[in-house]
């Protein structure tokens, strides 16, 4: 089903309305919603576009929200509390379901049998990680298990000066009291911390295993069982990290969590456009067979919120004039593994 009509959600967040923004610039026209009236309807004012508010906690609201919507990016956050219902919004009024997540839990139930199966039933495609969460490493997974396609394991990577948004940070915190997790034969596994020295194109760097998207999204796209994603980690930030692994049950707790969140709210803006414009991210991937043999990958992107306003407005430009597969998917499957590379600030794909 090619779209007609598609919707921003969450607009008036700060990737919600980068996305808006570069759609103004490319000509498109999107629904923005939101949940809050006022800031969606100032939002839509300023670009010049149609809006609508409804929450998220009525389903029947959300189902009427986009019952002439063809496609949704969804960007409101945290994705966690989110994302489900306005997929269930989704299925019930046949809308293509997109966001900008990097939340493994909201990958693990859009990829579910059950989602994939209502998806198909109802003519959609669910896609969820269509920002820099986790289109570049989904692309470099993909040509990996292309050049090794026997791969038993794979190794991702990214290092970049990146300020992060108040909805990155709030996810951050959201997972400080789960540890980290890893794909250990085919299952999602807590593991200790592991640290690893890897070269992301300048050289060999300190870093620490995390709990990235991929770790669940590569694997469908993938197939192989076991995946770690690192970042660099310095002496410091490896033992701040020992510290909230000690705090771990207190991070858990409701209040704790509130709290940060609060100040998140005070002090986090997000990087401006001169950042953005002036700093590069590092993408960096292996994989290894039974026998030993590895294959690596490398590339450059944008800024990573560069990518995640650039990726979702490629996608919609793409499903305006091309049909997809309905079901759960990845980027890089339903794209193909040159998708990030064709970004603007990209570099191709190198194998070695």
């Amino acid at each position: 089903m090619l779209i007609q009509t598609w919707m921003i959600y969450g607009a008036y967040g700060y990737s919600g309305r980068l996305v808006a923004e570069l759609a103004r610039e490319r000509g498109l026209n999107p629904v923005l919603a939101g949940r809050n009236a006022d800031k969606v309807a100032a939002l839509a004012n300023e670009l010049g576009f149609d809006h609508r508010a409804f929450a998220l906690d009525d389903p029947e609201a959300a189902a009427a929200g986009l019952r002439d919507v063809d496609a949704v990016v969804h960007c409101a956050g945290p994705v966690s509390a989110t994302s489900a219902p306005m997929l269930e919004a989704c299925l019930s009024s046949h809308t293509h379901y997109f966001d900008i997540t990097g939340e493994i839990d909201v990958f693990e139930y859009a990829h579910s049998t059950r989602i994939d199966e209502a998806a198909r039933k109802a003519g959609i495609v669910v896609c969820p990680g269509i920002g820099f969460d986790v289109v570049p490493t989904d692309c470099i997974a993909r040509a990996l298990a292309d050049a090794l396609p026997d791969a038993t394991d794979l190794a991702l990577g990214f290092h970049g000066d990146m300020n992060v948004s108040p909805g990155t940070a709030k996810t951050i915190v959201e997972g400080l009291g789960d540890g980290t997790f890893a794909r250990r034969n085919g299952k999602l596994v807590n593991i200790p911390i592991d640290l690893r020295q890897i070269d992301y194109g300048k050289g060999p760097r300190q870093s620490m295993c995390v709990s990235w998207g991929d770790v669940s999204t590569a694997y469908y796209t993938t197939g192989i069982g076991n995946i770690s994603v690192y970042w660099p980690a310095n002496d410091q930030i490896v033992r701040q990290f020992r510290i909230a692994t000690l705090l771990r049950p207190l991070l858990r707790l409701g209040w704790v969590q509130g709290l940060l969140k609060k100040q998140i709210e005070k002090r986090v803006q997000g990087p401006g456009a001169e950042q953005r414009d002036s700093r590069s991210v590092y993408i960096w991937g292996e994989v290894r067979n039974a026998a030993g043999q590895t294959v690596s990958a490398r590339m450059t992107t944008a800024n990573g919120y560069t990518v995640t306003q650039l990726a979702p407005i490629a996608i919609i430009e793409h499903l305006l004039t091309d049909n997809v597969e309905p079901g759960s998917t990845t980027p890089a499957l339903m794209m193909g593994r040159e998708f990030a590379s064709g970004l603007a600030g990209s570099s191709d794909i190198t194998i070695a």
